[in-house]
């Protein structure tokens, strides 16, 4: 009688043996979404693929100091400083929005997350970055053929990264944009650029950012250089706090991607900060 017990009991054990182990497999192969690849909206200059939480709204103050190289006479670069003020607001999780306003350009932006890094499947994140700017330098008393559709400016960004451990993150970012105006009558209006970045976490709250853009079509008699950022991020709380040296004190896309006017081997850099409150 017990042996027919048994035998009437063992496919039930096998096939209630089989949902456990297959409930073990579901869980050990679950993609699960990357964090924090990057803590800062950008990495210096170039944007990163984080967005604001859905409902999460920023205010984001940006300052670029003057060109040190300028000595006691500019203060050391406390002269002729240019600020951006910025407020980003998350749509979804996946849609971000901001507006801003420099003594530069005024910047409306999107950004999407197109794809996470996951950590047993997808290799990096994608978003996809763009933006209307309008060059507010460009003024009729200058040229006083300028029209208003001159001014604007647009920008169309693919950012790919991939957090490679809980230390460093890299970044690659093809950019296209397209200035209605350009100062060089050799210059394309419609520019390529490709940017590269990272971050690098070497204490709880700390950590060194880089980034640099190549421009890849830019006229031989251009007076503009590549940009190349150094900085650190310091996350406290609610805040994240970006300093850095950049030889671009532009700081909308196309300012720093096209008209960067420092040299790093001639002491002309700017030195500047990134303060992120989140609400």
């Amino acid at each position: 009688m017990k042996k027919i017990i048994l035998l009437l009991l063992l496919p039930i054990t096998m096939v209630a043996q089989e949902d456990l182990l297959s409930g073990v497999d579901s869980t050990s192969n679950q993609k699960n979404n990357v964090e924090a690849a990057f803590k800062g909206l950008k990495i210096v200059n170039l944007e990163s693929t984080k967005l604001a939480s859905k409902g999460d709204f920023y205010f984001i103050v940006a300052h670029r100091f003057g060109s040190v190289k300028d000595g006691f006479e500019g203060a050391y670069g406390l002269d002729s400083a240019v600020t951006q003020l910025k407020f980003l607001y998350g749509i979804t999780n996946w849609f971000t929005i901001s507006a801003a306003r420099s003594e530069l350009a005024y910047d409306f932006s999107g950004k999407f997350l197109l794809q996470p890094q996951e950590t047993n499947g997808f290799p990096v994140a994608i978003a996809a970055f763009t933006s209307v700017a309008l060059n507010n330098t460009l003024k009729e008393s200058n040229y006083p053929k300028m029209k208003f559709e001159d001014r604007a400016i647009y920008v169309a960004q693919l950012l790919v990264s991939r957090k490679f451990n809980k230390n460093l993150s890299l970044e690659l970012a093809p950019t296209f944009f397209h200035e209605n105006f350009v100062i060089d009558d050799n210059q394309d209006n419609s520019q390529y650029a490709i940017g590269v970045g990272g971050r690098y976490k070497f204490a709880k709250r700390w950590s060194v950012n880089v980034d640099y853009a190549a421009h890849l079509n830019r006229s031989s008699t251009s007076p503009y250089k590549d940009p190349l950022s150094i900085g650190v991020d310091l996350e406290t709380g609610g805040h994240v706090f970006q300093m850095h040296f950049s030889s671009s004190q532009g700081i909308h896309e196309a300012g720093f991607l096209g008209n960067t006017t420092g040299d790093w081997g001639k002491g002309d850099i700017f030195f500047g900060f990134n303060l992120l409150r989140v609400f």
